[in-house]
């Protein structure tokens, strides 16, 4: 028999401290975007307090066959398997089978002697790391790595030749074909988004001794009671699965996500999982419990913390990826100022999204979490920004 989500309790806003109306502004200004043709449809939660306040969809799931969207809509969360993968890490250094400060390289060997490029006057030449990766850096992002698709320095043209976004190779095989390439720039010195946690899904593996699809099954969403969460959509869920428009409504382009129907042989640790709003709530739940649902523990209360702090410190960062205000803690961005950013939220605030056009926050200081589902690749940034505002301006007390 097939597993049946157990959704979060649900609350009127008014009881949770929330605005009625200003609460039903975030599904107006939703509907909005759909009716100008920028997204197909979107899935918003908004929780406060251990219940959930607002979950409601908008739209259509596929516009291609004009399916309506559905609060049980399963999206192409890419990125938001970062923070999952790090709960998974976080609970083997509970267990102590391996410490952050670990060089990556005892767990991983094809990580030993890596060489950085560099830049000189004669060109870009490979010298010795000063430093090795640090199981902190990966999770951190300050391990050297790099996205392909974040410029055109020459390590990211070796990833791209590489095809390091390809999933047609297996979590070993990936990690062997990155560990041979050199570092776009010095371990420990700066924070780059990268693909370090695909690294840890490898590390996960290794040392857990089994696939990462299984490992987080068994330890994170089974437990969770996350129902429809994994690497795969099984066919008798395929209707649910949220689609994109089939060109980019502002340049023209098609787009083109990964297909969940299809095992693909590497289960991506740093963006290949497919979720539900509510599934992904009861992991932000658990979260912001510091590590417990439903009398379940996956973390203790004080490895939550050390996640959801600032591990960058004065560490630079010349991405646009983390905003001003920010710094990156284990998994997620994690907000260090009240000001300086754009966005509304709490210092301690942290939060991340994905590629594809979902996004999540959580807040321990209102009790408060949100998240947004949508597949609109490019319409992402300004979607973000609009949620996160009219989700603040619902907080009433």
């Amino acid at each position: 028999m097939p597993r049946m989500p157990t959704p979060l309790p649900t609350a009127a806003p008014a009881d949770l401290g929330l605005c009625p109306e200003r609460t039903q502004r975030v599904v107006q200004a939703l509907q909005r975007e759909v009716n100008r043709g920028v997204i197909p449809g979107a899935v918003v939660l908004l929780a406060r307090h251990g219940r959930v306040a607002l979950h409601q969809a908008v739209g259509q799931l596929d516009p291609a066959r004009a399916a309506p969207m559905g609060t049980d809509a399963v999206f192409r969360i890419y990125s938001m398997t970062k923070p999952v993968v790090s709960v998974a890490v976080m609970a083997l250094a509970e267990q102590g089978q391996l410490l952050l400060g670990d060089p990556v390289a005892k767990h991983l060997p094809e990580f030993a002697n890596q060489q950085v490029a560099v830049d000189t006057p004669a060109g870009v030449l490979l010298q010795p790391v000063a430093q090795p990766a640090t199981v902190q850096d990966l999770l951190r992002h300050t391990a050297g790595l790099t996205y392909e698709f974040l410029g055109d320095a020459p390590v990211q043209r070796l990833y791209a030749q590489a095809q390091m976004g390809a999933r047609t190779r297996s979590n070993a095989e990936f990690s062997q074909t990155l560990a041979a390439l050199p570092l776009h720039h010095p371990p420990g010195t700066q924070w780059a988004y990268s693909r370090a946690t695909d690294v840890l899904g490898r590390l996960v593996e290794v040392v857990s001794g089994q696939p990462l699809g299984q490992h987080l099954r068994t330890t994170i969403f089974e437990p969770l009671g996350m129902v429809d969460t994994g690497f795969v959509v099984p066919e008798a869920d395929h209707a649910r699965i949220a689609e994109p428009f089939a060109h980019d409504p502002d340049g023209g382009i098609p787009l083109r996500l990964l297909d969940p129907r299809q095992v693909p042989a590497m289960e991506s640790g740093g963006g290949g999982l497919l979720s539900t709003s509510g599934d992904y709530a009861r992991f932000l739940q658990c979260l912001l419990n510091r590590g417990q649902l439903d009398g379940v523990r996956l973390l203790g209360q004080a490895t939550v913390d050390h996640m959801t702090a600032d591990h960058l410190g004065s560490l630079p960062s010349h991405d646009p990826l983390l905003p001003p205000g920010h710094g990156f803690g284990l998994g997620f961005a994690v907000r260090t100022h009240a000001g300086v950013s754009t966005l509304p939220g709490s210092v301690g605030t942290y939060h991340w999204g994905g590629i594809a056009g979902t996004t999540f926050f959580v807040d321990p200081e209102q009790d408060f979490f949100g998240i947004l589902m949508a597949q609109a690749p490019n319409q992402r940034d300004a979607l973000r920004a609009l949620f996160r505002q009219l989700a603040y301006a619902t907080l009433a007390d």
